[in-house]
Formats: structure tokens, sequence, C-alpha cells
């Protein structure tokens, strides 16, 4: 698995040459597609290349980082958005050395307003200035409007897409509704390919006229 995202890793560093990649969103076309297991794995292995990395779990409909991790999800982004908390007081320091991690919080009735308010907006520039690299989970694109919303705020998208269940056409759409807002797909991962007992990551990028397979090897725990 690291060496996966290690690769993962190099191709969202070196897919811009003249802008910086600090804020990265991962989404998906439909649920269950592998989304929230590459944002996690990014972070961390973002986190080892030595920067400070914070990751955010903005899918406030069904949120997972904080079960993944074991965190305490009383407090979270949402209770800063809504000035219940100080932002301070809900950031979880060093989970793995170099990783910070914001949980979602309450899921609350109005996600995208959330995501999309003018207090989201700061809190994601005060994140740029105290962090190298920060990473948002995010909600399917097919299903509501929330990773659209933070497109418009990230430098750069990632799309997750489940091997042998992720429909192309999916695949397209995701694609088609990130640029309507004009956002910037940085390209496809592809997760969970089974290749002589092991899996693996496919990942390319838009900007390539031929796409070419950027693997790495995963193996099983």
């Amino acid at each position: 698995a690291a060496e996966a995202y290690r690769t993962l890793r190099t191709n969202v560093q070196f897919s811009s040459y003249d802008k910086e990649m600090k804020v990265i969103t991962v989404t998906s076309s439909r649920p269950g597609e592998g989304k929230s297991t590459v944002a996690c794995n990014m972070a961390i292995t973002f986190a080892e290349n030595g920067n400070r990395v914070l990751l955010v779990d903005a899918d406030l409909r069904r949120p997972t980082v904080h079960k993944k991790f074991k965190l305490p999800n009383s407090e979270g982004i949402v209770n800063v958005i809504l000035d219940h908390s100080q932002l301070d007081q809900i950031v979880h320091r060093d989970v793995t050395p170099g990783l910070d991690i914001i949980t979602s919080g309450a899921i609350p009735p109005n996600p995208s307003e959330l995501l999309g308010s003018r207090k989201n907006q700061k809190l994601i520039e005060i994140f740029r200035d105290r962090y190298d690299t920060i990473i948002l989970d995010t909600p399917p694109l097919l299903a509501v409007t929330d990773a659209q919303v933070l497109t418009t705020i990230s430098d750069g998208t990632i799309i997750v897409a489940q091997h042998g269940v992720t429909k192309k056409d999916e695949i397209m759409q995701a694609k088609d509704l990130l640029e309507k807002v004009k956002g910037n797909i940085l390209g496809v991962v592809l997760s969970q390919i089974p290749i002589d007992d092991n899996s693996y990551y496919y990942y390319y990028s838009y900007e390539d006229k031929k796409p070419a397979p950027r693997t790495a090897k995963r193996t099983r725990k």
C-alpha cells in the first residue's frame, strides 16, 4: 500500500508546473468506491514526506474519517462553521507524525450551505497558512453538490473509481459536474484492481492526451 500512495503523491505534486497543489479534494461518483480510504492514505503519505498535513472530513453526510483513525466525533468542522467551537479545540494533532485531522462533527441538515459559506472559505484560507497540504474528503459527486462546492476553493480534485464497479459513464458524469464549476481535475484513481493476488492503484491525468497507467503495488496486510 505504501508504494502505491507514494506514486500517487508524486503524480499529484507534479500535476501542475505553475500552480501549487495545496488544497486537494478527493471525491468519487458514487458511495463505496474507496474515496475515504484514498484520502486517508494520501494524507499519511504526504505527512511521511515531511509535510505538515491536514485531513478534513468534509463528508458531512456519511463521515468515516473518525472511524478509520478511531477518533471522537462529537465536535468537528461543522461546530466551527456554526461558531459552536473554536478551531483549535477540534483539531486532532499529530494523529500520525505530521498529520492533523479535523473530523466532521454532528451531521447538519444543510451540508452544502455550510461548505459553501463564507466562514468555511475563511477556514480554508487559515488552513493554507498553517499547513503544506490540506486534503478534503468529500461526498460522491452524483449524489449531492458538496464536492462541487469544495472544488471551487481547492487547487485540484481527484476522482476515485472502483475497479469492476464504477461505470465509465459515471466517471464522465462526475468529470462534467466538476468542469461545470471550472474545477481542476487532477485525474482518476482506480482502486482495488486485483492482479496476482495483490491490489493495485491506477492513476491517470486528464492533462494527458494518451493517458498511460502509473501503477504501484499494494500488498495486502
